[in-house]
């Protein structure tokens, strides 16, 4: 056998191996492809241990009409902007739509427009590109802006990490905050063997992250066992007890006593 014949061969090995690997992967996910989750509905209410909801924002219903809020014109993920859209209400800017790659751009030149004359963002997104929610997280937090969540409001998925920015956080009882796992802007379709390297260093991002906006990343236990389809809604205790809800002046008053 010649050399050329031996690297060939080897190649071929190889090639086979990672086919294998490939068509195990592919075979152990495609019950989760073919088979949906099965979780109740978004809008069905939750409450302790029962938390985990279905994730499939094209899916999910129009929210009714919020009285007291006439401002919000969309009230749901099946009819928000498919990029964030970015709009001033008094003091406050909104930040509407899904988190889209090159957003954390757009949003910079939002502000090179406007200026960052307002007190707080207020946030209603179904989530998306985590980086790009990272940076516009780092660039709130860079301008001391409070974060917020009204009545009706959804932040899910990556949008948690733009309202953890805030200096100071608030989420309205009737508002919803949600997490699970992210692919961080690998392609799903591609076996995770490939992809183990880009995820576990985006993890390690997201929990940095997490403790310098003085969120307890334990948060994140909810996300990692949770999957991509389903969404684990936290409840005001949680958000309470993770800091996402924090008031700077409570904290001083808790140090003093």
């Amino acid at each position: 056998m010649t050399v050329k014949s031996a690297i060939y061969g080897v190649l071929a090995i190889q090639l086979v191996l990672a086919g294998l690997l490939m068509g195990g992967d592919l075979w152990r996910a495609f019950p989760s492809i073919g088979l949906p989750s099965n979780q109740p509905r978004f809008d069905q209410p939750v409450q302790p241990g029962d938390q985990t909801r279905r994730y499939r924002p094209a899916d999910m219903p129009l929210a009714p009409a919020r009285d007291g809020n006439p401002r919000r014109p969309f009230t749901s993920t099946s009819d928000m902007p498919s990029r964030l859209v970015f709009g001033k209400d008094g003091p406050s800017l909104t930040m509407t739509g899904t988190i889209s790659p090159g957003d954390a751009d757009r949003f910079e030149a939002f502000l090179d427009a406007e200026g960052t004359d307002f007190e707080t963002v207020r946030l209603n997104s179904p989530g998306g590109s985590v980086s790009d929610a990272l940076a516009i997280g780092q660039r709130l937090r860079q301008e001391e802006i409070n974060t917020a969540l009204q009545e009706g409001d959804i932040c899910l998925s990556a949008c948690p990490y733009i309202l953890a920015a805030g200096v100071s956080r608030a989420v309205d009882i009737d508002a919803q905050v949600g997490v699970h796992q992210h692919f961080f802007d690998v392609n799903t379709v591609l076996p995770a063997f490939l992809a183990v390297e880009d995820i576990q260093r985006g993890q390690g991002a997201v929990m940095a992250y997490l403790n310098e906006m003085g969120i307890d990343p334990l948060i994140m236990q909810h996300a990692l066992i949770t999957p991509p389809d389903e969404i684990y809604v936290l409840m005001q205790e949680e958000l309470t007890e993770y800091r996402m809800i924090f008031t700077p002046d409570a904290q001083a008053d808790q140090t003093s006593d």
